[in-house]
């Protein structure tokens, strides 16, 4: 075996071989240097073997060099970690309370995780399944943890609950595809450890933004040990994914470690080569754009090359569909702001692997200039928040009339019009992991994250949300009522408008907890996927169905290309209307009415059959979306429409009874409405089919 490190001011390296049971038995000294690369090979070593470095050099913190062999490092480009690190300061040599100026003789070897020889796979290329290579604008994503998602899964065997083997289940994989999802996205599963706040305190890091090894999947989530087992067994969770037609994406955490600022813990990047890994101030401190202590530095050639390496292997070894990064700007930084022209961004452009995949965007970090939304190039596409905050405005009557709303359901093209992009460079989105989910976005109006240990300060106050008039749990059964609603029609916003919809894994069965916006810590009940059967969750999985259902038979919602509001021919009509109640086609002045409510969107298809993406023949029909949100009901009167016999409903979010009349409505024909509702129906043209 052959075993490599980066250091470019290192003045030793030291491999140190280690037992199964973590205690050091060899130490060999790295006497091969190819530039900045210390190498050698070791006869006999294979798969299953532990392994760590010793680094010597100058200890002079105040010019960012921080080396000290004392601290057994991991190897950045290790496949499988295991073990965890101490955080108790009575243990583990850190500088906890103390000078980060003083170099810690204290040994850790035995207190921090360890990196372990991964072999090939010999049956991985020959039994994959295809990858399913669904267009982004046929993509609708589904983000969830891995752990969470299946804890409490009745149909997987216990043993695999909260494992990648979990998530591969038959069970698991039949629940996604029937509700018709294309593709999961992964909360970080990049190998991470618990910060030593949370160590200290009994908690742990239950998200997993807090990457340490980026080319390893996190033991935590094995079923199969953590000396291997965990790559083996992640292949064939990817395998099972795609076998369903499932795509898979990872959350991915580039832009800063789990060594925290210059008063963490020496694990891996710090000790190796602190100066070219890291974005200094003053070369003592650390550039903290990420709010986590820390910011990787992408100036580096070294940090471009191990993230694109990272991600190559994922894709190419580990079988993954594309990836979301996560405060994408912070890899973006030249001296201070973001760059467009960024090193990242171009070797990804020209990568042959990566510049094939899905890559997503989370457009903000916490830095100056760090809200980039819209300002990524194609074939990006980016996280939209102005889609989540104007979409929780509309429906909780805080917005400014309808014009927002409009924008965001017609794919956002006053953000993302540039050329080579279109509506699917919108991420849309109403909830994520970070924030209230869709059923407390509903019942809180204040955030209670006392569970955390912060005193209730972390997490955001600006949430957007509405509680219908109870604050927290009600038995009132008009309040749950209205709540059942509101989730519908988000549900209904986020998945008809235009560009690629994200839904969080339990919305769709209305899962809480309980007013928890920022649950980062906790890995219990309060965070796990419900899956007990109620009227409720069942009722809600089977709109939820209905609605993903509708989006892959229209082709029409899933445009490639913005709207313009003009007829692709002079016989057509334009390819986008605006109306009001009254079933007139809305003014400039109504555009400006900051009371308006109620809003009409005419989606024209092109009326040819085209096929679907299972090649199945698809009827490109023009759609009708009816949306109120306002606090009374009312009578929506259908336009008059050249060449249209009528309106043939299709779903409504309103489950009063007052849409079961399903058949088709003449022009001119009011469609009741209740407060907070919406409908959409089927444009039937004179020559076309009655539904």
């Amino acid at each position: 075996m052959n075993f490599a490190v980066f250091s470019a001011a290192a003045e030793a390296v030291t491999l140190c071989l280690l037992d199964p049971r973590g205690v050091e038995i060899d130490r060999l000294e790295l006497r091969e240097r190819t530039g900045a690369v210390w190498h050698c090979f070791v006869p006999g070593a294979g798969p299953g073997d532990r392994y760590g470095f010793r680094v010597d050099g100058p200890w002079d913190p105040m010019h960012g060099l921080r080396f000290n062999p004392a601290k057994l490092l991991l190897d950045p480009y290790a496949r499988a970690i295991t073990g965890d690190w101490d955080a108790d300061p009575a243990t583990f040599g850190h500088t906890h309370g103390g000078s980060d100026l003083v170099r810690d003789p204290r040994d850790s070897a035995a207190r921090v995780p360890h990196s372990v020889v991964v072999g090939t796979d010999p049956d991985w290329g020959t039994g994959r399944a295809p990858r399913p290579g669904r267009a982004l604008a046929d993509t609708v994503i589904y983000e969830l943890h891995v752990r969470g998602f299946t804890r409490t899964h009745p149909e997987v065997p216990p043993a695999l609950r909260g494992t990648y083997a979990g998530l591969g289940h038959p069970a698991v994989t039949g629940y996604l595809t029937d509700l018709g999802v294309t593709a999961v996205e992964l909360l970080p599963v990049h190998q991470f450890l618990s910060e030593e706040r949370l160590q200290l305190g009994g908690g742990r890091n239950y998200w997993g933004y807090n990457s340490i090894g980026y080319f390893a999947p996190h033991a935590g989530y094995s079923a199969s040990g953590s000396t291997g087992g965990q790559v083996r067994e992640f292949r064939e969770m990817v395998r099972a994914l795609h076998s369903a037609g499932l795509e898979v994406i990872l959350d991915v955490v580039y832009n800063h470690t789990a060594e925290g600022d210059e008063t963490g813990p020496t694990l891996c990047f710090r000790g190796l080569d602190n100066a070219a890994y890291y974005r200094l101030r003053g070369r003592r401190r650390y550039e903290n754009v990420t709010g986590t202590g820390n910011t990787l530095d992408t100036r580096s050639p070294q940090v471009v090359a191990l993230i694109a390496d990272s991600l190559r292997y994922w894709v190419t070894e580990m079988g993954v569909d594309g990836f979301r990064f996560d405060l994408a700007p912070a890899l973006l930084r030249g001296q201070e702001a973001p760059e467009p022209d960024a090193a990242l961004l171009t070797v990804i452009a020209q990568d042959p692997v990566l510049s094939r995949v899905k890559l997503i965007a989370e457009p903000w970090d916490l830095g100056e200039g760090g809200y980039l939304l819209g300002g990524f190039p194609p074939p990006w596409a980016e996280w939209n928040d102005r889609f989540r905050d104007g979409t929780r405005d509309f429906w909780r009557r805080a917005g400014d009339g309808i014009s927002d709303l409009a924008s965001r359901l017609a794919g956002s093209s006053d953000v993302f019009h540039a050329p080579g992009r279109g509506p699917e460079a919108s991420v849309n989105y109403i909830t994520s992991h970070d924030g209230f989910t869709l059923r407390d976005l509903v019942s809180y109006e204040v955030k209670r994250n006392g569970a955390n240990g912060e005193d209730n300060r972390d997490g955001t106050d600006d949430n957007r949300s509405w509680n219908c008039g109870i604050e927290g749990e009600t038995d009132d059964p008009e309040i749950l009522e209205l709540r059942d609603r509101q989730i519908r029609n988000m549900l209904f916003t986020t998945v008809l408008s235009a560009g690629v919809p994200m839904l969080v894994a339990g919305d769709e069965r209305g899962r809480t907890q309980h007013g928890n916006n920022n649950a980062y810590s906790l890995d219990d009940v309060t965070t796990w996927v419900d899956w007990r059967s109620s009227t409720s969750a069942d009722r809600l999985t089977g709109f939820t169905r209905d609605l993903l259902r509708t989006r892959a038979e229209h082709p029409v919602l899933r445009t490639r290309a913005f709207f313009t509001g003009r007829p692709a021919d002079p016989h057509a009509r334009p390819d986008l209307g605006w109306f009001r109640s009254d079933g007139e086609q809305m003014s400039p002045r109504d555009w400006s009415d900051a009371n308006l409510r109620t809003l009409g969107m005419l989606l024209v298809g092109e009326a040819v059959t085209r096929r679907g993406p299972a090649g199945e023949p698809l009827r490109d029909d023009s759609l009708l979306l009816l949306l109120h949100a306002g606090p009374e009901p009312i009578d929506f009167h259908l336009p008059y429409l050249t060449g249209t016999a009528g309106y043939f409903p299709l779903l409504a979010t309103d489950h009063s009874g007052r849409h079961a009349r399903w058949d088709v409505l003449r022009p001119g024909a009011a469609v009741p409405m209740a407060a907070n509702s919406a409908v959409l129906l089927r444009v039937v043209d004179r020559a076309g089919p009655a539904g």
